[in-house]
């Protein structure tokens, strides 16, 4: 081809700005996989990287989109043969390495993940690096000893990507799942994705906060962070575990050591972009396997082309997407 389109975002000290242009592919940085990108999906780091103060970008210009499905057009790797059909999710995509807002993407091969049966292009990017989150926290709360009978499973920030898709696949899974939002307006959604009770946020911030309170959570996905992780905490029941994945609501919380040293609660960071590549390709069979959400297309918000990336990423940035915004090339 001559030419194809891409989001490319500039900045300079005096210039910033993001639109869509003509590259060619001898302007795609190096790797040994070329893509034909089919999907892509809005993140919140995507949105970040769409802001002049976004502070996530390593290097412009840079074309965001840190989740990327589509075909193989060429390869230099006998892993990857031109046909196959793929999918490459985080690691320095759209950040440090041109990403999935293009026509064409030129990624290192040790990124990409074949694209499993039992998924769609598109449902791998209604899923992207949200859905992928989401299964890694179940994972590894499964790890430590998370199961069904030990009791009712939180998911904070459950209307956002991460939320949505944890909701989901834990009551597919047969957990009795509770979803916390500050959105009253989509308690129904919450509902209609599995949870039997929705938890207002306020409630996960009391004014009177004690360091160990009565037991109640077995398990919590929570990509939120901030204050009310220590209140959080406080109700895991002994031997619980919180897989925490993002900082949405702050990256500082203030707790004591009580829940973990006298209830043996376990804290779990959750890293969707270094992740090895080996439990990454093992979770993505997963995922387009039991942890497949039913309503999968339920957590469409909208899809729209490169055109429509920016003012998406802005309602992004404003909290007033529930669940995933998809990019069709």
């Amino acid at each position: 081809m001559d030419s194809f389109k891409a989001l490319v975002v500039e900045k300079t000290e005096e210039h910033f700005s993001t639109q869509v242009k003509e590259l060619r592919i001898e302007d795609l940085p190096p790797g040994e996989v070329t893509i034909r990108v089919r999907y892509s999906g809005i993140n919140y780091k995507d949105a970040l990287a769409c802001t002049p103060n976004g502070r996530v970008v390593r290097k412009y210009p840079i074309v965001p989109g840190i989740d990327l499905a589509g075909t193989v057009a060429a390869s230099s790797d006998p892993r990857f043969r031109e046909g196959d059909e793929v999918l490459v999710t985080s690691y320095e995509l759209g950040t440090g390495h041109y990403g999935g807002f293009s026509d064409y993407a030129r990624v290192p091969a040790d990124w990409v993940v074949p694209l499993p049966k039992g998924l769609s292009h598109r449902e791998a990017m209604i899923l992207g690096t949200a859905g992928f989150t989401a299964a890694l926290s179940i994972q590894r709360m499964e790890e430590n000893g998370l199961s069904k009978e030990k009791g009712p499973i939180l998911v904070r920030g459950a209307t956002g990507g991460v939320g949505s898709n944890s909701v989901s696949m834990l009551a597919a899974l047969g957990y009795e799942v509770e979803a916390s939002t500050g959105k009253s307006a989509d308690h129904a959604y919450l509902l209609e994705l599995g949870a039997e009770r929705v938890v207002p946020r306020e409630e996960l911030a009391p004014s009177v906060r004690k360091p160990l309170d009565k037991e109640y959570w077995a398990g919590c996905v929570d990509p939120v962070g901030g204050e009310s992780l220590a209140y959080v905490l406080s109700r895991m029941k002994y031997g619980g575990s919180v897989a925490l994945s993002g900082v949405t609501g702050g990256g500082e919380f203030a707790a004591t050591v009580f829940p973990f040293i006298l209830r043996g609660v376990n804290l779990l960071g959750i890293d969707s972009v270094y992740c090895p590549s080996e439990i990454r390709r093992s979770l993505w069979e997963r995922m387009a396997g039991e942890l497949k959400p039913q309503l999968l297309e339920r957590m469409m918000y909208k899809e729209v082309t490169l055109d429509g990336v920016v003012q998406a990423t802005q309602e992004v940035l404003d909290g007033k997407v529930k669940g995933r915004v998809l990019v069709s090339l």
